[in-house]
């Protein structure tokens, strides 16, 4: 499923002019070789842009980030082979960059063996073209001597630049005229490059994405842009070993996938991975999603979502109030193509709408999940899980990073989690699953170790609640709500406020919470009898209004305990002791917030 929709999604590109020709590669470019017409560097000068990158701290920094061309397609074939109007230095000159010097020999000699290569295949390749560019280049390539080059101050001036850097050839007094794009080299370049996609390959079968018997790629090209993968690459199809090999068949010749679809599968993901607004990163995991239009609303609408932004930055009331109106249209009711329309009318509920997790694997990338819906039943989906996660009347966006973050303990060293408790989350998200019973685990686990409940912890468990205990879990406090956990999650804010309300607002060294909260959510029957002794010597510290006060509150909680303490209770009725906490404590800061 994966490489059939990457192939379509490439023919949605090219139709819209954003893919890489065919016959081409895309070349990251930091530098230009200006020529005189006698084939001498007349300088080297950058054409690297200035863009603003967000940094760990929140800070934007200034960076240099290489312009992005168009070459005769490149070759991967290890060794030495040059390609046709080249980019690399080390082909171009001829010159190794040790230790602020230049310097032609090594030890392979491969400074000049791959020089030689590039003066040989160029020389041929432009040979009987006459313009004043490749007049330019064809002298440099018949008078650069690279042992005579070795104070070259042109070169040397770039410094531990050089070795990574990328070169286009171009004229004194057009520097926007360059050496690939003359009219005589492209029209060559691509009668040769279809002459040779014409000629039948060493190995031809049934393709298995297209069904046409054409030429089966040996190697598959590489991804770039997942995160932790090495920075050339790494392929998604591949066979090195002898185990994988079948029929006598070896390498990608045991995957039955064109020439034609790897290159369509390859250039639509590696675009993908260089699109802000097509990407996510968790921890390890690439998250690369995209809609079957080739455009970015979509996904820019699912980031805003599922994460609270997107590549177009809006502010969070902006997202929130996106999020409050397509709850308000149909909570209750499905919403249809034509109300998403009239939300946004960038927006076409009837695409199909994917998501792929990737994760880097030694030379190769694996893909540790895949979800394919309509974007309208992908975006109501997602806005149900934000429905079920609100523990306020004020909606807002709760990001996946946020859950996440509140998934691992705050003194933790590491900041990851489980992938696959990730991967379950947003397919319960996505396609409006039940929830794995791990995040009701991990959460309960957290408030329990870390004693304190916050909105997103309790939005996780109530969402549980609401989706695998079918329960109406109400986002305010239910005082109608007789089941005895949470009851007694109420029961023990109630103690614990008439607690800290005893000290007058003094500091304790030791409250309820700290000593019993955990046990009190687990074995609530063995527990409550000496919490309730306490609350005598706390009761009499107050005065006798708020002893009013407290006494019907508690009172009240009891009477709906129709039996004694449960002894023990079940991890779903954690959660609920940890919801009626949660809910009765906000009523007491409601409360306080209103007395100011």
């Amino acid at each position: 499923m994966l490489i059939k929709a990457l192939c379509d999604y490439y023919d949605v590109l090219a139709e819209k002019g954003l893919v890489v020709p065919d016959g081409y590669s895309e070349v990251p470019l930091k530098y230009k070789i200006v020529l005189t017409p006698e084939g001498q560097i007349d300088k080297i000068i950058s054409c690297q842009k200035t863009e603003l990158q967000v940094q760990k701290n929140g800070k934007e920094k200034e960076i240099l980030v290489p312009e992005r061309m168009y070459f005769p397609k490149r070759t991967e074939k290890p060794g030495i082979e040059s390609n046709t109007i080249e980019h690399r230095p080390l082909y171009i000159f001829g010159l190794n960059h040790e230790k602020e010097s230049l310097n032609p020999q090594d030890r392979t000699e491969k400074a000049v063996k791959s020089h030689q290569a590039f003066v040989k295949r160029n020389l041929e390749f432009i040979d009987g073209f006459n313009s004043p560019i490749i007049d330019a280049f064809r002298n440099f390539l018949q008078s650069w001597n690279p042992e005579a080059e070795t104070e070259n101050r042109y070169i040397l001036d770039l410094g531990e630049d050089y070795a990574s850097a990328g070169f286009a050839f171009c004229l004194v007094g057009n520097p926007d005229l360059l050496l690939q794009d003359d009219p005589q080299i492209k029209a060559k370049w691509e009668r040769e490059y279809a002459q040779s996609q014409s000629q039948p390959g060493e190995h031809q079968a049934q393709c298995a994405i297209t069904g046409e018997v054409s030429d089966i790629a040996r190697i598959h090209s590489k991804i770039k842009g997942v995160k932790g993968g090495a920075s050339t690459g790494g392929v998604l199809i591949g066979f090195n070993n002898p185990s994988e090999n079948s029929y006598g068949n070896d390498q990608s010749y045991n995957s039955n996938i064109s020439e034609v679809a790897m290159r369509k599968y390859t250039e639509a993901l590696n675009y993908i991975l260089k699109q802000q607004s097509h990407c996510m990163i968790m921890d390890d995991i690439t998250i690369a999603f995209w809609a079957m239009d080739g455009g970015d609303e979509h996904e820019m609408a699912l980031q805003e979502f599922l994460m609270g932004q997107s590549e177009r930055k809006p502010d969070a009331e902006a997202v929130n109030a996106s999020l409050k109106k397509l709850l308000e249209r149909g909570m209750q009711t499905k919403v249809t193509t034509s109300e998403l329309k009239a939300f946004d009318a960038d927006l076409d509920g009837d695409l199909d709408f994917y998501i792929v997790g990737l994760k880097p694997n030694s030379s190769r990338i694996s893909v540790k999940f895949i979800y394919r819906k309509k974007f309208l039943d992908m975006l109501w989906n997602v806005a149900k899980f934000q429905d079920e996660l609100q523990v306020s009347k004020e909606v807002r966006v709760v990001p996946l990073s946020r859950i996440k973050k509140e998934c691992i303990s705050p003194k933790s060293s590491s900041d990851k989690i489980n992938p696959a408790l990730f991967a379950e989350l947003l397919e319960s998200a996505v396609y409006n699953r039940l929830y794995a019973r791990s995040i009701l685990e991990t959460m309960v686990r957290r408030v329990k170790t870390d004693k304190y409940i916050n909105d997103t912890r309790a939005g996780v468990i109530k969402a549980y609640l609401i989706r695998n205990e079918e329960e109406g879990v109400q986002v305010a406090l239910d005082r109608q709500n007789e089941n005895p956990a949470y009851l007694c999650g109420r029961l023990f804010a109630v103690l614990e406020n008439m607690q800290n309300f005893s000290v007058g607002g003094g500091q304790l060294n030791s409250t309820i919470k700290d000593k019993y909260f955990a046990s009190a959510a687990a074995k609530p029957a063995s527990v409550f009898p000496t919490l309730i002794k306490l609350s005598q010597y706390h009761m009499k510290k107050i005065s006798e209004g708020s002893q009013i006060f407290y006494a019907k509150l508690v009172g009240e909680i009891m009477n709906m305990m129709t039996n004694e303490f449960p002894k023990t209770l079940s991890l779903e009725d954690q959660g609920r002791f940890m919801i009626g906490y949660y809910q009765q404590v906000q009523t007491f800061y409601t409360k306080a917030e209103s007395n100011q």
